[in-house]
């Protein structure tokens, strides 16, 4: 099974590598978790490293070759494969396979992937799996943000009150990246030793990266707060509300197709959607019947007259409403 980040912290501190790492998942979690492990296989004696890039057209025999190559001074060997999306096709699931069967003697492979989702899991990263260790690390989500942001001030030497931590939870809110670079501009400003909401306030910049996707999610998750949040974010930070309205429309007209579809799985497949956005959409359809896509459709039609001048009142309340009634549905009522 695989590894925890929990568990891999501890897996890390053993006295030996294991023949095969995959680790994969969100960017900057996946690139420390390797670096870790390339600092802990230098202390094993490591002293050779081989990168291989995965790209369009990667050549999957130069694993192979990596793999059976001979050290120039007899040290053990990091082979570094990146593979950016997660997915090495046939040919590389049969040369990941091939090492995992039959690992070289002082060699370790180290696999990370950018991406990963349920889909990406296949027999390949079983065989991995059951060979060495697999750890999938994954964005925190928004109730986790808090405890995420305690660990890496702890991690630091720091702590915060709760309200300090909430302050730069919000502030960081979809930007792992940003969180962690606070974190450390912290422990520099700050040393060690306890923030409150004051300190954090003075210290912390606004980092929030707020887009048109965490909106539309937040709002069809039923997350209305967040997503009205967000709208917010978006027009403070200068976006036009008519290039927004685009991708919101494409939600909403994805949404209506799946309440007509008389398969709702076959057309999920149709659709390609990926499990987590199936699980958003299946929630928000439980929530509101046919009729309710219709009428937000018809709102976001009105919302780009309004943007456009052709037709009287304010664009923005508007998509405020319009973003309340697909978060809650009995929301509704306040866009009539």
């Amino acid at each position: 099974m695989p590894l925890s980040p929990g568990q891999w912290q501890k897996a890390l501190a053993a006295g030996s590598l294991q023949p095969v790492y995959l680790l994969a998942g969100e960017q900057l979690l996946v690139l420390e978790a390797a670096d870790a492990l390339r600092a802990q296989a230098r202390k094993l004696g490591y002293s050779e490293r081989e990168v291989l890039e995965v790209g369009q057209h990667f050549d999957w025999n130069d694993l192979a070759r990596a793999a059976a190559g001979m050290s120039l001074f007899a040290t053990r060997r990091l082979i570094d494969l990146r593979l950016p999306t997660g997915r090495p096709g046939i040919d590389g699931a049969k040369a990941i396979g091939a090492f995992c069967a039959d690992p070289p003697p002082d060699v370790t492979l180290l696999v990370t992937a950018m991406e990963w989702s349920n889909k990406h899991d296949g027999a390949w990263s079983k065989k991995l799996d059951a060979s060495g260790t697999m750890v999938v690390f994954n964005s925190p989500r928004p109730d986790q943000w808090g405890a995420w942001i305690s660990a890496r001030l702890a991690s630091r030497g720091l702590s915060a009150t709760p309200d300090a931590v909430a302050l730069l939870a919000e502030r960081v809110e979809g930007n792992l990246l940003a969180a962690a670079q606070e974190v450390d501009k912290l422990a520099v400003l700050h040393g060690q030793g306890r923030v409150d909401a004051a300190e954090m306030e003075n210290l912390v910049a606004d980092s929030a990266r707020y887009d048109v996707f965490k909106l539309t999610d937040a709002a069809f998750v039923g997350d209305g707060a967040r997503a009205l949040r967000i709208l917010a974010g978006l027009r403070s930070e200068g976006d036009e509300l008519l290039a927004l309205m685009g991708w919101l429309v494409n939600q909403l007209q994805l949404a209506l197709r799946l309440a007509n579809a008389p398969d709702l799985a076959a057309q999920i497949r149709a659709e390609h959607l990926w499990q987590a956005r199936e699980t958003l959409f299946r929630q928000a359809l439980r929530r509101a019947p046919r009729e309710h896509w219709l009428q937000c459709l018809a709102r976001a039609s009105r919302i780009d007259r309004m943007v456009k001048g052709r037709e009287q009142g304010n664009p923005w309340q508007e998509a405020e409403r319009l973003i309340a009634a697909i978060a809650e549905p009995r929301a509704a009522r306040a866009l009539a």
